[in-house]
């Protein structure tokens, strides 16, 4: 049977994605994601950015075996390790020693949106820990700004959101950035992207 899941989201945005980290990531280290979802992406990136490790990570078991399987499907076993159970909330994060000595950035796509306001803070929270000066913490999805919508899509979408759960929504860029600063962080480049998201990248200061 094969695990591999597919989501049309990700075929769409991998590709610019990728063009926008290749300026950002670090040459070496582990890259640490979370909410990694299907695995596309984690596969996507290892292959394209072959110094690096991807760690992917998921709390969905389903989407775990997903990401594992694709890793086997790319032949990526011998480079790219399985993906771990992570739940941003639940802290500490379940790294080991090693992990934590090389990982030179954390990357989160298309998830504070679909989650309790209170994972962004251990988002910033937990990357401090172990995150060194200026490496990087990237966001990529929808934001509003000065808490406002930047398109009638994304207001659509938040409305959306918020029909399914009440803790969820599109985020205010400058609460997320009042966040950063509690936790060390600050924004140095904000990168417009295709369908009305956004790049954000916070470095640890």
């Amino acid at each position: 049977m094969d695990d591999r899941l597919f989501f049309p989201a990700t075929l769409r945005n991998r590709t610019v994605i990728g063009e926008v980290l290749s300026d950002i990531l670090p040459k070496h280290g582990i890259v640490l994601e979370i909410a990694s979802g299907s695995g596309e992406h984690g596969i996507t990136f290892q292959k394209q950015f072959s110094n690096i490790i991807w760690q992917t990570s998921d709390p969905d078991p389903s989407c775990r075996r997903s990401i594992n399987a694709w890793i086997m499907h790319e032949k990526l076993e011998q480079k790219m390790p399985l993906s771990i159970d992570l739940s941003v909330e639940k802290t500490p994060w379940p790294l080991t020693q090693k992990y934590i000595s090389n990982i030179s950035s954390v990357i989160c796509i298309n998830l504070i949106h679909i989650a309790h306001w209170d994972c962004t803070k251990f988002l910033f929270k937990e990357s401090a820990n172990f995150l060194k000066k200026d490496s990087p913490l990237i966001l990529y999805g929808p934001f509003k700004r000065e808490n406002a919508h930047t398109s009638e899509s994304n207001a659509t979408f938040d409305r959306l959101l918020k029909h399914q759960n009440a803790n969820w929504g599109i985020r205010d860029l400058e609460e997320i950035d009042k966040i950063a600063i509690e936790f060390g962080f600050k924004r140095s480049n904000l990168i417009r992207m295709p369908a009305n998201n956004l790049t954000l990248v916070f470095r640890r200061a």
